[in-house]
């Protein structure tokens, strides 16, 4: 009993004596939050930001996407309160279903689809909010080395184009056009094999070219079935080629979401824009798991060369009424979609200030 009792002595002594501590702790813990809050009153909104659940729908895994994946290695999109979910579409038409159904809160696919949606007469339909690519990011892939290459060179061939109606394939028959090549009387282009498919198909000996997104053209060239001899991205010109979107009722619904996805884009364009070709392959390695670095850091450079990746994120009118025409050339487009329905620039201008 004595020793339980002093033992409670003990406690109550040992409580008394550290009491000023703790008080004086609080104290200083009070004047220091106090003071942080003074000096900058959204400190704490910024380090501990709302978390977001956040579907995002790619049209493909891709290489030519750099920037989003950079985006995403390096935790910006966490540092913007978003937690993002990567499913792959593996084609516009599916990509854009998903946004349409809600199974998706946002697509990354060619514009083209958002225009045909709205032609069709959605009622909630989708808007570009965010473009990322300016060119093409296909390439003209032969059996053979042609160093004297020119588009002349198609006249009479077989060719495994894309599927009818998508940028891929309306890209390269408005460069045949831009080159007096008529795709349906001067060239044989085979649009029925499924994305993705057409590397393959080659290799086992169907056409004479294909045209080929990366790695399959750099994996052609590697396993010395093919040999890139033009760049669809160059020879195109500048291309409204692929744009995030979201539906205009998640838009009004969420803008501070869409806001913060679209400055973690930003802060991934900044990063392909001051750092090399070597820099951002080794980061977005873990993207292409099945790709040795050589390779990814290969078909970075090709992107990177070229200029396919914008500084910033804003789908300006001009390039908006490009794909349009590119649209009508191909016989894809009876109705030009107003700019200013389809596309909103605001979160994109506020995410480079």
């Amino acid at each position: 009993m004595k020793k339980r009792l002093l033992a409670l002595c003990l406690v109550a002594v040992m409580a008394v004596l550290l009491l000023p501590a703790c008080s004086q702790k609080e104290e200083k813990s009070e004047k220091t939050t106090a003071s942080t809050t003074d000096e900058k009153p959204d400190a704490a909104k910024e380090k501990l930001p709302t978390v977001e659940k956040v579907v995002l729908n790619e049209v493909a895994h891709s290489i030519f996407y750099a920037p989003m994946y950079v985006a995403i290695e390096e935790e910006y999109f966490e540092e913007e309160g978003i937690d993002l979910e990567l499913v792959t579409g593996f084609g516009a038409d599916k990509t854009m279903t998903a946004v349409i159904s809600g199974s998706a809160d946002i697509g990354f696919m060619g514009s083209e689809a958002s225009i045909y949606t709205y032609n069709e007469g959605a009622n909630d339909y989708v808007v570009n909010f965010a473009q990322l690519t300016q060119r093409a990011g296909n390439f003209l892939v032969a059996r053979e080395e042609m160093p004297d290459f020119t588009w002349e060179s198609l006249k009479d061939k077989d060719v495994l184009g894309g599927r009818k109606g998508g940028m891929p394939e309306m890209v390269f028959e408005y460069i045949l056009k831009k080159n007096n090549i008529d795709p349906e009387k001067d060239v044989r282009i085979n649009q029925s094999i499924d994305f993705g498919s057409t590397a393959a198909a080659f290799s086992e000996g169907q056409g004479d070219f294909t045209v080929e997104f990366e790695p399959g053209a750099t994996n052609l060239e590697k396993e010395g079935k093919g040999y890139v001899v033009a760049s669809l991205g160059t020879d195109s010109g500048y291309v409204p080629y692929t744009a995030f979107s979201a539906k205009q009722s998640y838009i009004e619904k969420n803008p501070e979401t869409i806001q913060g996805f679209t400055n973690a884009l930003q802060k991934g364009m900044d990063y392909v824009q001051s750092h090399t070709p070597e820099e951002i392959a080794a980061v977005i390695e873990p993207q292409f798991k099945e790709t040795d670095l050589e390779t990814i850091t290969t078909i970075v450079k090709r992107y990177y060369d070229q200029d396919t990746w914008k500084s910033d994120l804003i789908f300006e009118k001009e390039s908006f009424e490009l794909l349009q025409d590119i649209l009508e050339e191909a016989g894809e487009l009876d109705k030009r979609a107003p700019y200013e329905d389809l596309v909103t620039t605001e979160y994109a201008e506020k995410s480079v200030k």
